[in-house]
C-alpha cells in the first residue's frame, strides 16, 4: 500500500457518533473542568462575601425658560444622553459618593455603574457592595451628585449670561444718558436737524434697554433644573446569592460544555486510536485480532487463542521466522499479548522460545507463571504392557500364551481426584477404568509448586508444551520463536529482529496516538520491513 494512500485514509469525517464519542472517551477531562467550574462558582456563592446591587433612576430633562408651554418637536432630543453619562461617571461625582460610603475613589468607580438607555431620557446609577446599606446610599449618593453637579453647571452657565447682559444694559444706559445731555435745555416749535437726530438716537436707545432687559429676565427665570431622581434605591436590594440554585445549574451546565470543548481540544492536539478502520488506515495491514483485557488486566483467553488461530499459517508454516511484536510506546499492552500468546501456544503443545529483554523479564515471568497456575503442566502419554490371559481352547490344546498386548493410556490434564495409594518401593498409583477391565496404572506424584518450572527459572512447562525465557538477540531454538520488542520508536532492537522475521504491531484503542503509530510504521517500511499484521488490545468495541 502507498503511503500517500494511507495518509488519505487517515483524514475521515466526523460524524455525529465521534462527537459523542470523544467527551465520553475523555470523561476524566470533562468531570475535571465541570468540577473546577463548579467549585469556583460554589466560592463566589458560598465564600466570597455577597455583593449586594441598589439601583437609582434619574431623568433628565433640558433646561426650559417656559417649564409650562408646550415642547417643541425636538425638544426629546435636546439632551446629548452621552455627554450626561460621561458627567455621571466625572470625578466630581465619585469624589461626592466616595465621602457618603466612606471607601476609597477606586473602588467606587469600580462599584459604579451608569445606564443610559438609547433613545430616551432615564439614566440609572447601579452601585455593587457588600451592604446593603452603602449600595442603597452609593445609588442614591450618585444620583443627587450627579443633579447637583448638572445643577452647577447650569448656574454657572446662567450667572455668566446675566452678566453679560448687565454689562450691555449698562454701555446701554450711559449711552442714553449722554444722548439726554446733548438734548438742548428748551425745546423749540420748530426743533433743528441734530435735535431730531439726537431724539432718534435716544429713542433707539430705549427700545435697546427694553429688548435687553426682557431677554434678561428670561434667562434670570429659567429652571435650571437637570431632572429629578424618580425612582430612590431602598432596601431590600437584590444579592448576588438570590438565584444561587440557578448560578449552580448553570455553573454546571456551562462546566460540562467547557470540559467538553476542552476534550475536543485536547483529541485534536493529541489524537488516540478509536477504531479499527483508523488502525488499519494508519498500518496499512489485516487486523489478526482483537484481545480484551479482564478487569484483573490479563488478557482475554478466547481472544488469545483466535489469535493463534489467525497465525497458523506462521505457526504451521515450512518457513517460519521469529514473530517479532512491535509497539510504538510501553502503555499499548505488549508485554501481555506476547505472553498470553506464547502461553497459548505452550497449551496447544508447542515449544516456545520467547526473546525478551531484561528489563522486561520480571514483568514477563509473572504472567507465564500466572499461566501456568491456570493450565497445569500435563502428563506424558505411557506405554504399559499386560499379559493377557490364554484363551480356553489354546488352553485345552496344550498351547503358550498369546504375545504381550500394549496399551497406551492417553495423558491428562489434571489427575482425577479418585484416592491414591503408595504401592511397592513408593510407587503411586491411581484407577484406570474400561469397558472390560479395571487396571492400576503407576502414576508420578504430584508434583510441588514450581516442578513445571527448571531451576534456572527460565523453561516453564504450561499445558503440553513449555515456554523458555531467553535473550531478546538469542539464537532462534527449533521450536517457535516469539520475540517481545521494546517499544521501537525508542529501541531499534526489536527492529533488526523483525528484518529475519515477521512483524507484527501491537495497537491499545483509546491509548496509541496515532502520530506515534503511524510514525513506527513509516520507520519500519523504511527499513524494509512490512508488518504482517496487527493486533488491537483494549475493550474490543467499535
Amino acid at each position: 500500500m502507498d503511503v500517500t494512500d494511507v495518509a488519505l485514509a487517515r483524514q475521515h469525517p466526523v460524524g455525529l457518533v465521534e462527537l459523542a464519542r470523544v467527551p465520553l472517551r475523555r470523561w476524566r477531562t470533562v468531570l475535571g473542568v465541570a468540577a473546577a467550574v463548579l467549585l469556583a462558582v460554589l466560592v463566589y456563592l458560598f465564600v466570597l462575601p455577597a455583593t449586594y446591587t441598589a439601583t437609582t433612576a434619574v431623568v433628565i430633562r433640558p433646561v426650559v425658560t417656559d417649564p409650562f408651554s408646550v415642547p417643541s418637536g425636538g425638544a426629546d432630543r435636546a439632551v446629548n444622553m452621552t455627554a450626561e453619562s460621561g458627567i455621571a461617571t466625572s470625578n466630581d461625582v465619585i469624589d461626592k459618593v466616595a465621602a457618603i460610603t466612606g471607601r476609597d475613589t477606586k473602588e467606587v468607580a469600580d462599584a459604579l455603574e451608569v445606564e443610559t438607555p438609547v433613545g430616551g431620557q432615564v439614566m440609572r446609577f447601579n452601585y455593587a457592595a457588600h451592604s446593603e446599606r452603602e449600595a442603597v446610599q452609593g445609588a442614591n449618593g450618585a444620583g443627587q451628585a450627579y443633579l447637583d453637579l448638572r445643577r452647577g453647571i447650569y448656574e454657572n452657565q446662567r450667572a455668566a449670561v446675566l452678566k453679560s447682559y448687565d454689562d450691555t444694559i449698562a454701555v446701554v444706559t450711559a449711552q442714553r444718558t449722554t444722548t439726554q445731555r446733548s438734548l438742548p435745555s428748551q425745546a423749540a416749535d420748530s426743533p433743528s436737524p441734530r435735535t431730531s437726530a439726537l431724539l432718534d438716537q435716544l429713542r433707539a436707545l430705549n427700545d435697546q434697554l427694553a429688548t435687553l432687559a426682557e431677554q434678561r429676565s428670561k434667562i434670570a427665570s429659567a429652571d435650571l433644573s437637570p431632572g429629578s431622581i424618580t425612582s430612590a434605591a431602598r432596601e431590600p436590594i437584590p444579592s448576588s446569592r438570590d438565584a444561587a440554585p440557578v448560578i449552580l445549574v448553570a455553573g454546571l451546565l456551562g462546566g460540562l460544555l467547557l470540559g467538553a470543548l476542552v476534550a475536543f481540544a485536547r483529541e485534536s492536539l493529541d489524537r488516540r486510536l478509536r477504531t479499527t478502520a483508523e488502525a488499519v488506515a494508519a498500518i496499512g495491514a489485516p487486523l489478526l485480532g482483537t484481545v480484551r483485557r479482564s478487569r484483573g488486566g490479563h488478557p482475554d483467553e478466547p481472544d488469545l487463542r483466535y489469535l493463534a488461530l489467525a497465525l497458523a499459517r506462521w505457526v504451521d508454516g515450512p518457513h517460519r521466522g521469529p514473530l517479532v511484536l512491535l509497539s510504538s510506546s510501553a502503555n499499548d499492552g505488549r508485554e501481555q499479548v506476547t505472553g498470553g500468546l506464547a502461553a497459548t501456544l505452550a497449551v496447544a503443545g508447542h515449544e516456545v522460545q520467547l526473546g525478551v529483554t531484561p528489563e522486561s523479564l520480571d514483568r514477563i515471568r509473572p504472567l507465564m507463571l500466572d499461566a501456568q497456575r491456570r493450565n497445569p503442566p500435563v502428563e506424558p502419554a505411557r506405554v504399559v504392557r499386560q499379559r493377557q490371559p490364554a484363551t480356553a481352547p489354546a488352553a485345552a490344546a496344550g498351547g503358550t500364551a498369546g504375545p504381550e498386548e500394549t496399551v497406551v493410556i492417553p495423558a491428562v490434564r489434571k489427575p482425577r481426584p479418585y484416592p491414591t495409594a503408595d504401592g511397592p518401593n513408593g510407587e503411586v498409583y491411581r484407577s484406570a477404568t474400561n469397558e472390560e477391565k479395571t487396571q492400576a496404572i503407576p502414576a508420578s506424584r504430584p508434583a510441588a509448586a514450581g516442578a513445571g518450572t527448571r531451576t534456572d527459572g527460565q523453561e516453564l512447562r504450561i499445558g503440553s508444551g513449555t515456554v523458555r525465557l531467553v535473550e531478546l538477540n538469542a539464537l532462534p531454538g527449533d521450536g517457535l520463536t516469539v520475540l517481545d520488542a521494546p517499544p521501537a520508536l525508542h529501541d531499534e532492537r526489536g527492529v533488526r529482529a523483525a528484518r529475519e522475521g515477521r512483524a507484527v504491531v501491537v495497537a491499545a484503542r483509546d491509548r496509541t496516538r496515532i502520530a506515534e503509530l503511524v510514525r513506527l510504521v513509516e520507520r519500519l517500511r523504511a527499513v524494509g520491513v512490512e508488518p504482517f499484521g496487527f493486533v488491537l488490545t483494549g475493550d474490543g468495541r467499535d
